[in-house]
């Protein structure tokens, strides 16, 4: 398909017409053209920042912001129709994972476009369908098994979440260049889906991630004021949570809600990316981010305890949602030691966020989703939320939110076979098409992948000896160790579906990402180039 305005460039497939019609196109490429070069800028602002991050191995809250944190008297708009989000589901938008999430018994399902996803064309566009079918509740799925998939009568309710900003959508041009993945994955879903949603009697709701300033966070609220001004929508109709994910982010949690005010529904605590983000921003600095094995870097460690108090905090005194972390375990169908174990972690996990006053909380698999809603149940009770749990006892500094160096725990031979191992996994995973893979019991996703080969990266580079071993982590080490952990993984599924895989590519991406003298930014821009 092409006209003067765009090209769509992505191969042609059944039910796509019904979501790039030339009407959604044309807003997609107006979006594009309003909002492309602001994006643009704001990416090679974080280049800056993280530069200067690297340079004097701190950050601070901001001097030219202080009046928005000072301001007690400014809040965000008040809860909607949804105000109970105890426990929200997730993961991609393919039809069987969106009914079984859509009738798990949560109160949110998180479809997303980003890290649970690969972004490949058909799983972009199938994703569209997929959603819109699902808010018509005509959506349903046959096994090859033959069992039948339907929606039940009450659901979970639809939150998307796009692709961060960074992230192009290469199937679609505009002006001979792709547009922005952001755009592409809002600019579809609220074309063709605002006014049914508003018929509902419900409205759109979605998930931003990746955001490193609330200058980022203001050009997501341009994005929506305009897109609600050409539909026709009334304004403040969207509502939209924000993952604190990235370091930059945990010190402007504040300016990001006022930025987005009208549009803000909370803060969401993004611990995997979090982690990832402390590694990437400091790598360069030695000892003084050096983490230990990522199994070791729990949420009451000292960084990440201090980032998630600030965030109920603030969320609360803006009245607005503070939302939990994730708990990542895929429940095993035949050892019951392995679930009781991993199941009383979970349960302390989200007894700990509903005690500090989160409002909700996130699961990667329907089993956990009673899990994690006794536990919130026993905080909330009949109430919806804890909004009105101001917690003035919190107090962090800049210094306790960069506290790396405090995390206990030790850099070992096995921390490093483990991100070896679900580093190359998870990318080969990726590369056939699946962004949420179980490896091991757990879900992983992009930003767990951004950790191990992040960990190998700055390991690497800043001279890290094994504490259990003795041996320097080299280049080379990282290669014989990859070398056993595929011999492990060939064996484990046999020849000839490892030789019908793409084991050779993800091994050699990760490589790329984990190795080089340059660091990638984000393992999927590389990992995009793979994809058709």
């Amino acid at each position: 398909m092409s006209s003067s305005d765009a090209k769509v460039v992505g191969p042609s497939g059944d039910r796509y017409d019904e979501v790039l019609t030339p009407e959604a196109i044309a807003f997609v490429t107006d979006l594009q053209r309003r909002f492309g070069q602001t994006r643009e800028e704001l990416l090679a602002r974080r280049k800056d920042r993280r530069r200067q991050a690297a340079e004097t191995g701190k950050l601070g809250f901001l001097d030219e912001t202080k009046d928005v944190r000072q301001d007690d008297s400014w809040q965000v708009a008040p809860p909607a129709d949804l105000q109970d989000r105890r426990v929200e589901i997730t993961g991609p938008t393919d039809r069987k994972m969106l009914i079984n999430a859509l009738n798990s018994g949560a109160k949110v399902f998180m479809a997303d476009f980003e890290d649970a996803n690969t972004p490949t064309w058909q799983n972009m566009v199938q994703g569209q369908i997929n959603l819109t079918d699902a808010i018509e509740r005509r959506i349903d799925f046959t096994s090859p098994e033959g069992k039948d998939y339907k929606l039940k009568d009450e659901v979970a309710a639809l939150m998307p979440r796009p692709r961060g900003w960074h992230l192009p959508e290469k199937h679609v041009l505009v002006d001979d260049k792709p547009v922005s993945g952001s755009l592409f994955d809002f600019g579809m879903f609220f074309f063709h889906n605002a006014q049914r949603l508003l018929d509902k009697g419900t409205r759109p709701y979605f998930y931003l991630p990746k955001m490193e300033s609330h200058l980022e966070a203001r050009l997501w609220n341009d994005v929506f004021t305009h897109a609600q001004s050409a539909l026709g929508v009334p304004h403040g109709t969207v509502r939209a949570t924000v993952l604190i994910e990235t370091i930059p982010a945990a010190f402007e949690m504040d300016e990001i809600l006022y930025e987005l005010r009208d549009h803000s529904y909370g803060l969401n605590a993004g611990r995997w990316d979090y982690m990832f983000s402390m590694i990437k921003t400091f790598r360069d600095r030695g000892e003084e981010y050096l983490l230990p094995d990522r199994n070791s870097v729990t949420m009451t460690v000292p960084f990440m305890r201090a980032y998630t108090e600030l965030l109920v905090q603030t969320c609360h005194k803006r009245g607005a949602f503070a939302m939990g972390g994730m708990a990542a375990f895929i429940p095993s169908r035949k050892d019951k030691e392995i679930n009781d174990q991993a199941i009383a972690k979970v349960k302390a996990d989200k007894e700990r966020e509903a005690a500090a006053g989160f409002d909700g909380t996130w699961v990667a698999h329907p089993d956990l989703v009673p899990v994690a809603l006794a536990e919130f149940d026993k905080v909330l009770g009949d109430k919806p939320n804890q909004i009105d749990k101001q917690r003035p006892d919190v107090s962090v500094t800049a210094d306790q939110l960069l506290a790396a160096r405090e995390t206990p725990g030790d850099i070992t031979e096995a921390g490093l076979r483990t991100n070896v191992d679900v580093g190359i996994r998870y990318i080969e995973s990726w590369l056939r098409g699946t962004g949420a893979a179980a490896i091991h019991n757990l879900m992983e996703d992009a930003a767990t992948a951004e950790i191990s080969r992040s960990q190998i990266w700055q390991q690497v580079h800043n001279d890290v000896t094994l504490s259990d071993t003795g041996e320097k982590v080299t280049a080379e080490l990282v290669r014989k160790v990859a070398d056993q952990e595929t011999d492990k993984i060939r064996d484990e599924i046999g020849a000839d579906t490892y030789d019908a895989g793409r084991w050779k590519e993800a091994r050699d991406i990760f490589e790329e990402v984990a190795l080089a003298d340059d660091f990638a930014d984000f393992l999927t821009l590389p990992a995009y180039d793979r994809l058709d």
